[in-house]
């Protein structure tokens, strides 16, 4: 059994990592902690964990792997020290996810405590990344609005079928916020509205320009990325739009399947990611490690169309953390993952 602890279970992607590991069969979570409710049983604080009979620390002790899910600078700091003891880290935090340093400073408003290890971090994309994954100490879970672009994206930046300009159309959930109180996700606030936010850049922006830049060799993307919120407890539905490039696919109905076709060449064996032939919807996910992609063409317009939907607490977040996990310790990687959707 492997050792693991979990940093700040009382956050909404700490408790969802906790949910996910009680049932794995090769895993043992030690300890908890969370500084605010330190001393009390975790199923004091989040009752539909109470099977777990732990107590809320403040120190997590010894563990082959940790789980970290404080906020942004407060997790480098933490973990920095960690690196190098070979204990193996997940960190659900942005604080490791960008490999150019100064971009801490205009995304985050922070100097990064260790920009050495920004190179060594791996990005846990887990579909783009795999193989370093394995091997790694130190893993950077994306952010949830990236991996949902990014998976629908990849196919076709990687095969060149797109121009440089993409939009990125993004609806979440109110858990995406997390726990921490603020006006604008009270629920007089959110409830029977949408609204956009972030018009002026959003955080997550860089993950998704990083990572698919990477995808290509020459070139530079424009990526504009625009989120909205609305009035559901989890899930996001991306829509991703991008000019098609010249010649890459025939016209009509032929360019469609030869898209489908790649899309699903792309992702063949993936567990976790599926193709589907239908526009999905983020309750196809709930609960679920899943991501869903529908690829089209706009014929009238010759424009790219994908549509991704996943759950943004699980495939968004502590899911794919778990399915990183898993490769990190040589387990099969759908372990503890496998649920099927809550419907309805």
């Amino acid at each position: 059994m492997a050792k693991v602890a979990i940093v700040n279970v009382t956050s909404y992607m700490g408790a969802e990592v906790a949910r996910l590991l009680c049932c794995h069969p090769h895993v043992q979570i030690v300890s908890v902690t969370g500084r605010s409710e330190a001393g009390k049983k975790l199923g004091e604080v989040l009752p539909h964990l109470a099977q777990i009979d732990l107590t809320i620390g403040i120190d997590p002790g010894e563990a082959d792997v940790l789980f970290f899910s404080l906020p942004h600078k407060a997790s480098a700091e933490a973990i920095v020290p960690l690196v190098g003891k070979g204990i193996r880290v997940i960190d659900l935090s942005a604080d490791f996810r960008l490999k150019e340093p100064t971009e801490y400073q205009r995304w985050y408003d922070f100097t990064h405590p260790a920009p050495g290890l920004l190179r060594s971090a791996v990005y846990g994309l887990t579909e783009l990344h795999r193989s370093q994954i394995k091997g790694s100490s130190l893993v950077a879970n994306p952010g949830c609005y990236p991996t949902s672009a990014i998976l629908a994206l990849a196919p076709a930046v990687k095969e060149r079928l797109i121009r440089p300009q993409i939009i990125v159309d993004s609806k979440s959930g109110v858990s995406g916020a997390g726990r921490t109180l603020s006006l604008q996700t009270h629920y007089a606030e959110v409830n029977e509205s949408v609204s956009a936010y972030a018009l002026e850049g959003h955080r997550h922006l860089p993950e998704m320009v990083q990572e698919l830049g990477a995808l290509q060799s020459s070139g530079q993307l424009s990526v504009t990325f625009l989120p909205h919120l609305v009035p559901m407890t989890r899930g996001i539905l991306s829509t991703c739009y991008a000019e098609l490039a010249a010649g890459k696919l025939p016209e009509g109905q032929r360019g469609i399947a030869e898209l489908r076709q790649i899309y699903l060449d792309f992702y063949k064996g993936e567990p976790f990611v599926k193709v589907v032939g239908l526009s999905p919807q983020t309750k196809h996910t709930l609960g679920t490690n899943l991501c869903l992609i529908h690829p089209t063409i706009d014929l009238r317009t010759n424009r790219l169309v994908v549509i991704s939907c996943l759950d943004n607490l699980v495939k968004g977040g502590a899911g794919q953390a778990i399915q990183n996990m898993n490769l990190m310790l040589g387990f099969p990687e759908t372990l503890g993952l496998e649920s099927l959707a809550l419907y309805p």
